[in-house]
């Protein structure tokens, strides 16, 4: 017989190894409870599928039953765990399973692609997703789950945290934008931004009924909003008054003042949520291997922290190509059966590392030079500016992902003709 392979390249093909001394175990995990189907590379099922309840006694159980459904004397008994969310890191934490088992996981991605393959992609069971599963183990598939360090993981919490209080502030503006039209009229047209300029947040604390600003009047106004180390322009001060005095009263404004006030007052403390988060965000990257990345143009503790928190342990990646082609900013593969979308990216990925990487480009378009060069080549080509914002974020993964590896601060110099 020949010389066993290592673990990580014995697969279902792998010649010269006994098969039915090869284990696999595919967990498909849920909220509370899991499902284990235990085979060999042989695709024999050694017992009946495992459920087990997801908490100590339960794996412990699961553990048990494996080893008396497997060979005596295993060569090797290879674990894979789809990554759902969070409910996977109760069974892949350290310590769990036995050190000797090789525990991967496995991206839902590939799950879904293995049941299409086996025939069954419209239907979706807890022993279909096991088969699933269990193929993709045989085939060598699967990832070394990353083990982070303690700053890294917190970091990851606090801008998941970050990235929640910003969308629901986003929702609220909306909802508050809306309830100031029915306040006073006019208001919108007389500020680009209301609730992203002081004088605009001013105004939508303070003079919700227009009749008040109205009465005011310009100086008043402008003395008024200095006393608040508020700057207004007379130019604003009058459109502001102006408005005032046109506006037409609605049935619905004085319930809309008494919203607009309870809205704004979330408003302020998601601000000082965000700002809080924002804050510690910045404390936790100098213990990463990420804070290289602050020597960066355009790039500052949320746009690092969110690009650290989305690549994670930077280990995991051979190359930047690999974390790039996680955003899914890939394009999509042309299909000669189907409807032809050229030109479009995949989007198939990762929605956390797709954001933080475009953002990173926007940071690298907005301040170096360079990058803007390239930009504004890419314009001169007839690029649109989706094209153009991939593009940057395809340089600016490369840029970062090179700093963090080498741990080497920014050199313009360095990507001056980098495309």
């Amino acid at each position: 017989m020949m010389p066993v392979p290592s673990q990580d390249v014995v697969t279902a093909r792998t010649p010269g190894v006994d098969l039915t001394r090869c284990v696999v175990v595919a967990i498909d995990v849920g909220k509370r409870e899991a499902l284990a189907g235990v085979e060999d590379f042989t695709g024999t099922a050694l017992c009946r599928p495992i459920a087990f309840a997801m908490n100590r006694s339960g794996v412990d159980a699961m553990v048990a039953a494996v080893t008396e459904a497997m060979p005596a004397d295993p060569i090797m008994v290879r674990v894979g765990v789809e990554a759902c969310g969070h409910y996977h890191q109760p069974v892949t934490a350290a310590g769990v399973l036995p050190v000797s088992w090789e525990l991967v996981g496995l991206n839902p991605a590939w799950v879904t692609a293995q049941r299409r393959v086996n025939g069954t992609a419209r239907r979706k069971t807890d022993a279909i997703d096991v088969a699933a599963i269990a193929d993709l183990l045989r085939a060598g598939k699967g990832y070394a789950l990353p083990r982070p360090g303690e700053a890294l993981i917190e970091l990851v919490a606090w801008v998941a945290h970050r990235n929640r209080r910003v969308q629901v502030r986003s929702g609220l503006k909306n909802q508050l934008n809306g309830q100031l039209d029915r306040a006073f009229p006019g208001l919108a047209g007389c500020l680009a931004d209301v609730l992203g300029t002081k004088v605009g947040r001013l105004v939508a604390t303070e003079f919700t009924d227009p009749a008040r600003l109205a009465a005011m009047g310009v100086t008043r106004f402008r003395r008024y909003a200095a006393n608040r180390d508020i700057r207004v322009n007379v130019t604003v001060a009058q459109r502001l008054v102006e408005a005032a005095r046109q506006a037409l009263p609605t049935e619905t404004a004085i319930v809309a003042r008494t919203i607009a006030a309870a809205d704004l007052a979330l408003l302020a403390d998601l601000d000082g949520q965000v700002a809080e988060a924002t804050v510690r965000i910045g404390e936790l990257i100098p213990a990463t291997p990420y804070a290289v990345l602050l020597t960066g143009p355009g790039w500052a503790d949320a746009r690092v922290g969110a690009y650290a928190a989305a690549v994670g342990d930077p280990g995991r990646w051979p190359s930047h190509r690999q974390a790039y082609r996680a955003a899914g900013l890939t394009p999509s593969q042309y299909e000669s059966a189907g409807t032809r979308r050229d030109g479009k990216i995949s989007r198939e990925g990762s929605v956390t590392m797709r954001r933080a990487i475009l953002d990173l480009g926007i940071g690298l378009w907005h301040q170096d030079p360079a990058a803007r060069r390239y930009a504004a080549g890419l314009r001169e080509r007839g690029k649109p500016g989706g094209i153009i914002g991939c593009a940057l974020a395809r340089r600016a993964n490369k840029i970062a992902f090179a700093m963090v590896r080498d741990q080497t601060p920014y050199d313009p110099t360095a990507w001056e003709m980098t495309a």
